[in-house]
């Protein structure tokens, strides 16, 4: 199963975060829009993307939650169907949450920077770097990137956008 070190943080700026990303010469890649549909499972995470232009994916990941650099296992695997598949796994589970973002797409060295749009959430950044050279080269690749991008600890989160969209579901109810 993949592995990767992830840290998502809060940003005033997308357009601040993306200078970050040309000064460090990461490659844009993409700009995409994703709605992840979040099913209630009962253990780790399962979502449904879907991308504009693009295939769907089903990806299944598991991480703890707790704020600063975090190593998430996980798996991706394209689907053809994506309508029936949701219809099935709805059923099966149930719908946690649906998030919607717009993501442009970085990459440098073995990292994906994104920045993200959230609806109803705001802007963040998120570096993904692959544990494909070890650990100890992810966390350097890792404190790196914060440091580029003059991340503070503040403004670093600790859960997902589903969770944070789950709770906001919670309250307004």
């Amino acid at each position: 199963m993949p592995r990767n070190l992830e840290l998502k943080a809060r940003v005033v700026s997308a357009g601040e975060a993306a200078r970050h990303a040309a000064k460090l010469h990461a490659r844009k890649k993409a700009f995409l829009r994703h709605v992840d549909t979040y099913f209630d499972v009962p253990a780790g995470r399962l979502k449904l993307r879907e991308t504009d232009g693009s295939s769907a994916e089903l990806i299944r990941y598991e991480r703890p939650d707790r704020r600063g650099a975090r190593y998430s296992d996980y798996s991706v695997v394209p689907v053809r169907g994506a309508k029936e598949i949701k219809e099935v796994l709805t059923r099966l589970y149930g719908v946690r949450v649906v998030v919607k973002k717009t993501r442009t797409l970085y990459l440098y060295e073995n990292a994906r920077i994104h920045l993200d749009r959230v609806q109803r959430l705001g802007t963040f950044v998120e570096f993904e770097v692959l544990v494909t050279r070890g650990k100890q080269q992810a966390r350097r690749l890792m404190n790196e990137l914060v440091r580029a991008f003059r991340i503070p600890s503040s403004a670093i989160r600790p859960d997902s956008y589903s969770d944070i969209l789950s709770r906001q579901k919670k309250r307004t109810r």
